[in-house]
């Protein structure tokens, strides 16, 4: 059997497993606000009209930060329109999704929501139709504790004390020609500053983030970057990345080496965001918000998007499979091996739209394949990234050329012991992954958990058809472990090391 060697060794620190790599995303985009984690009269809802096993779900998985309100949806959006009497409050047309948006649930219920999930809120601010302004009077409601037009507008909607929202992205994919407000990097770079500015005169705490590229292949890429950059560097502490791939676009083992591609894009938005601080003379090294990452069968959109205006229609309600959550586990491996740089990341989404959680209006809700390599890559990556460079096979892939069969990250926990190595097997055969340990004292197998690729989903008829499979604790001699890596699959090897 063909064999890959990696070595862990906790004086190879990369940086600490940030909490917040494990966010996730609510848009008004589809069913994942309404009929996902918001149904009033659901068997399920509490009430203030929350769906509790969604909430319920939501915290199995992990979720650490969740941003909100979008996505394409917040570029034309106005905030007000979602706080205050529910009753008093207007119905508008969504120019991103084609739909009709009730407001019935704002940013008051998401912000009830996210105490009651126990996950920190990430907010957006509209800089495709609006400014700074309008910006600047969100984070007043939000964040200022009274006695001013706005803050007091939230004391009178029932909440007295400030939300302290600590995390706000300036604007949403504004380099893309479909965003509504789309502008040019010099037009955003010097709007995205102006209202950096104002936001941390007001509170001088809040972290931002400036949009990057929608995707590594827009035209614009990385010159985006330079141009925001040059506007906004010294105010801003996050440029954003987003990508998703799509399966049915490539052969099967492109789709397995989607990693490569996100690996290839955090290097270099570092590179450029390193270029401009070199450049201009800054010393701090600015983080990246990967804040929309996902697997995505992106050509059914367009059937989707065939229909009239409507409330909360079905929109990208994909239905993965157990190859989809192998590739989710991979990039999950890749954003933990940039934990140096990365700061922030959410799937998107959380519920019905490209979500790890479905839900049936009035009905069900059920895990799907790719909620449980994130789930448990949230739970087990603890204490500091570990770098892991294997050494071993290679194949071709169509999309990337010869790629490494083995992709590993690690992590320990220094208070606890605890040792996750997380390994993908991109190739169509098995192989051995051989553990070297030694730099840890006795190291001790506790668990092998594995996902394998193939075709199956999760669905209402048979909600846990793909589960993760455990394998038996892996044995150590010498400080050495020798683990089978099945084809095409996603893998958790969990040790006590100290």
């Amino acid at each position: 059997m063909t064999t890959a060697r990696v070595t862990v060794d906790p004086s190879f620190r990369v940086g600490p497993a940030h909490r917040r790599l494990f966010g996730s995303f609510v848009e008004h985009m589809g069913r994942c606000v309404y009929g996902g984690v918001f149904e009033p009269g659901h068997a399920s809802a509490d009430a203030l009209g929350l769906r509790r096993d969604v909430l319920d779900l939501t915290r199995e998985l992990g979720v650490s930060v969740v941003r909100y309100p979008g996505g394409n949806f917040v570029s034309s959006y106005r905030w007000e329109d979602g706080v205050g009497p529910v009753g008093d409050r207007p119905r508008r047309l969504d120019l991103a999704w084609r739909s009709i948006e009730t407001n019935a649930f704002g940013l008051d219920e998401f912000m009830r929501w996210t105490a009651e999930a126990g996950v920190e809120p990430m907010l957006a601010v509209n800089l495709g139709t609006r400014g700074v302004q309008e910006a600047c009077d969100l984070l007043e409601y939000a964040n200022h504790p009274g006695g001013t037009h706005f803050s007091d507008l939230r004391r009178k909607h029932g909440v007295d004390e400030p939300y302290g929202v600590q995390l706000w992205c300036l604007g949403n994919e504004l380099d893309g020609p479909w965003q509504v407000g789309h502008k040019t990097a010099d037009e955003y770079g010097r709007l995205a500053a102006e209202t950096a500015r104002a936001m941390k005169l007001i509170d001088p705490s809040v972290s931002l983030v400036a949009c990057g590229s929608s995707n590594r292949g827009m035209p614009t890429f990385a010159g985006w970057e330079a141009t925001v950059l040059e506007h906004t560097y010294e105010h801003v502490d996050y440029i954003s990345a987003h990508t998703y791939y799509d399966p049915s676009d490539g052969d099967r083992a492109s789709i397995l080496a989607s990693a490569v591609d996100m690996d290839a894009f955090i290097r270099e938005v570092v590179a450029t965001a390193d270029h401009v601080a070199a450049k201009q003379r800054h010393r701090k090294k600015l983080q990246i918000s990967f804040d929309e990452w996902n697997v995505w069968y992106q050509s059914r959109l367009r059937t989707d998007m065939d229909r009239g205006w409507v409330e909360a229609p079905a929109l990208i309600e994909d239905t993965y499979t157990a190859t989809d959550a192998v590739v989710v586990g991979d990039l999950l491996v890749t954003l933990l091996r940039h934990a140096d740089r990365v700061g922030v990341a959410c799937q998107a989404q959380l519920a019905n739209v490209i979500a790890p959680i479905r839900t049936i209006t009035g009905g069900a809700a059920w895990r799907q394949t790719i909620f449980h390599p994130f789930a448990l890559t949230a739970r087990y990556a603890r204490g500091a990234v570990l770098l892991t460079e294997p050494t071993g096979p290679t194949h071709d892939t169509t999309r990337y050329g010869e790629v490494s069969s083995v992709d590993t990250v690690a992590t320990h926990d220094e208070e606890t012991g605890a040792l996750a190595v997380f390994a993908v097997n991109r190739g169509d055969t098995d192989l051995t992954l051989d553990l070297d340990l030694r730099a840890f004292a006795a190291p001790r197998g506790e668990e092998h958990i594995a996902i394998d690729a193939g075709d199956d989903v999760n669905d209402p008829a048979a909600p846990d058809r793909v589960t993760p499979v455990t394998l038996g604790a892996p044995t150590v001699d010498s400080g050495r472990s020798s683990v089978r890596l099945r084809a095409a699959s996603w893998n958790l090897i969990r040790f006590t090391a100290s």
